[in-house]
């Protein structure tokens, strides 16, 4: 079994994680007064860093911060601790809260130095097993806030919702708001309709994610037929695939909604030709033909 790294990065240090510590007013602790991203690296290899990092400056700039590092400075940060799991599938995840002013006011303060917290561990991507049989999910109302384009650490109604759904023999909960499913709790939504993939667009209802992207681009690039639409719970109740994207997910199918079968109930034809150019994506990343 791979070991954990020994290493965290916690404001400008590298150091062992039982040694990182914050303080207890911390806007991030006090209020989930922060973002975050959670970024694949595939045997060493970064996944889609620029636009990891893209998506975390426009996270920043909603809740009114400026990004506390620079580009190579992330990098720098992120090359070190990957380092620990030479060649290993890692998953890295990285906060940054806008930091303590030393009082719990809801006002946002000036001039206080943010929190930046970087770690890594060992990926933890669906098995070949859970790929080929796919998953099942149910439908639950979307009762998160208004702005989920925002990569927020405030996540307690997406940890409430998703445990909803394990408490139900599911993987996922695929959610409903005024009658358009949006997203999972934890992912992106696909659906294939008429020979047609479908997926939601961008808005502040649902994560502008990063694999969800990579998806749409791919199915250009190989020819499946693609675009983006809301997606009515009718429309879903009749697809004929169902899949849900992201960083830890990659691609997964859903082959069972709140008890009925979708499709013929196992993974469908898109799904294949998805799943094999998406795997040739990785490997290509893994050879190091793809910059990240």
């Amino acid at each position: 079994m791979t070991e954990r790294p020994a290493e965290i990065y916690l404001n400008g240090r590298f150091l062992p994680p039982q040694q990182g510590q914050i303080s207890v007013m911390d806007r991030g602790f006090l209020f989930g007064d922060g973002v975050y991203e959670v970024i694949p690296c595939y045997s060493g290899r970064l996944f889609r860093l620029e636009e990891h990092l893209r998506r975390l400056d426009n996270s920043l700039h909603a809740i009114r911060m400026r990004n506390p590092l620079e580009r190579d400075e992330w990098r720098a940060i992120l090359k070190r601790l990957i380092s620990q799991l030479p060649g290993a599938d890692q998953s890295i995840y990285l906060q940054v809260t806008r930091g303590s002013s030393g009082q719990r006011d809801h006002a946002i303060p000036a001039g206080i130095a943010p929190t930046v917290f970087v770690m890594t561990q060992p990926a933890l991507y669906p098995d070949p097993t859970t790929l080929a049989t796919g998953i099942k999910a149910i439908t639950l109302a979307d009762n998160r806030w208004l702005r989920c384009d925002i990569k927020a650490i405030t996540l307690l109604a997406n940890v409430l919702l998703r445990s909803e759904a394990l408490d139900q023999g599911a993987g996922e909960a695929i959610l409903i708001r005024d009658g358009q499913a949006t997203e999972g709790a934890a992912s992106n939504l696909f659906i294939v309709q008429a020979g047609e993939l479908l997926t939601p667009p961008k808005s502040d209802r649902l994560l502008p994610g990063i694999t969800r992207d990579l998806v749409l681009e791919l199915a250009h690039q190989h020819g499946l037929p693609c675009r983006e639409q809301e997606i009515s719970e009718a429309m879903l109740d009749s697809a004929d695939e169902i899949w849900v994207t992201s960083s830890t997910k990659e691609v997964t199918p859903v082959v069972e909604l709140n008890g009925r079968r979708v499709g013929n109930g196992t993974p469908g034809p898109f799904y294949t030709r998805m799943a094999a150019c998406y795997g040739e994506y990785k490997a290509l990343l893994q050879a190091g033909r793809i910059q990240s």
